[in-house]
């Protein structure tokens, strides 16, 4: 079977093609971050807008790579939400019509089952269960995965999630955008322990997670400096490598937390944020310490794909999932609910 994956939830037009064999024929990603660098952050309207003018030449660009025609797709998976809404419409309102087109059936699909499923899309692969840490600009979830289409919610953020601390930071020390690259690179120059911030390990037991209060300490640090001088180049690095590592000890503590109490020894790491150097080698060290399992999606795995939406809608259409006529984008995850 021939699957096209569409994803738009946010600032990224990606498309692709996987086979029969769930081997990646094609898979492109537009990037938007040029046009969004100068706010310092996504602007949904504008976000939109290019989603429309990338849309069609994107999803030309993939079939062409995949050395196949529009004729020989069977069928359509595309990112349902969450997301921002007008981005969404975008790549679901072409994917439904493409869809009607050609006479094909289509999926909507998690924009979080993708994320969970991304290692499948490596060499090695997971053995169910698992439990999956997914970090990014949107969510930072632990989720326990039984199989391909079930998904047990164990703990999400309950505010900022780290993806977003990590973009609120950079746009305070006006380092760029988006922030996680550009923190950590500040953050290789830094000393972890300079800045004693805190930890938000929340009430017993829980799987939760909190990054605002950690946020809110690094500003009102930076804010008590510059109130009587600027921040030097150091203390920008220092800074950096202390609320990274923060942010880092609460996923893999909590990540271990949730291996113990459901007794399992297999971990996935996906979204944006797990493309984060530091983190992946330090939940490797981890994981290797208590004799877990660790995979680890490739880093243009890790950030938003088309390819992971195929092959998460793929599927969902073995279950028996089809898309309607009438259906409708959605803001916030469904899974685990």
């Amino acid at each position: 079977m021939i699957v096209l994956g569409i994803e738009t939830s946010c600032d990224d037009t990606a498309v692709a093609v996987l086979d029969s064999e769930a081997s990646v024929l094609a898979n492109v990603v537009s990037s938007q971050d040029k046009i969004h660098q100068r706010f310092g952050g996504i602007v949904p309207e504008l976000a939109s807008r290019r989603h429309m003018e990338s849309i069609t030449p994107i999803v030309n660009d993939a079939i062409s790579r995949a050395g196949i025609t529009l004729n020989d797709i069977e069928l359509i998976a595309v990112t349902r939400g969450p997301g921002l809404i007008g981005s969404l419409l975008v790549g679901f309102c072409y994917a439904k019509s493409l869809s009607y087109t050609l006479g094909i059936p289509y999926v909507g699909v998690d924009h979080m089952a993708g994320h969970l499923l991304s290692a499948f899309l490596e060499h090695s692969t997971p053995a169910f269960p698992y439990i999956a840490l997914i970090v990014s600009g949107g969510t930072t979830s632990l989720f326990k995965v039984e199989d391909f289409n079930r998904f047990d919610l164990l703990g999400r953020t309950r505010d900022d999630a780290a993806g977003e601390a990590f973009d609120k930071i950079a746009r305070y020390l006006e380092l760029g955008y988006p922030g996680g690259p550009v923190v950590s690179k500040r953050a290789e120059g830094g000393d972890t322990t300079a800045l004693h911030l805190p930890r938000a390990w929340l009430e017993e037991g829980s799987l939760d997670f909190s990054f605002s209060g950690l946020k809110t300490s690094v500003i009102n640090h930076c804010h008590r400096i510059m109130q009587v001088d600027h921040l030097t180049e150091q203390q920008i690095m220092n800074t950096c490598a202390s609320f990274q590592q923060a942010v880092i000890d609460v996923l893999i503590e909590k990540t271990s937390t949730a291996a113990q109490i459901n007794d399992i020894r297999t971990v996935v790491l996906g979204g944006g944020v797990s493309a984060n150097r530091s983190l992946r080698e330090q939940m490797s060290l981890r994981c290797g310490n208590e004799e877990l399992d660790l995979f680890l999606p490739s880093v243009e795995n890790c950030t938003d794909n088309g390819a992971m939406i195929a092959f998460a809608g793929v599927q969902q259409y073995w279950a028996g999932d089809r898309g309607a006529n009438d259906d409708d984008v959605y803001s916030r995850s469904h899974l685990g609910r």
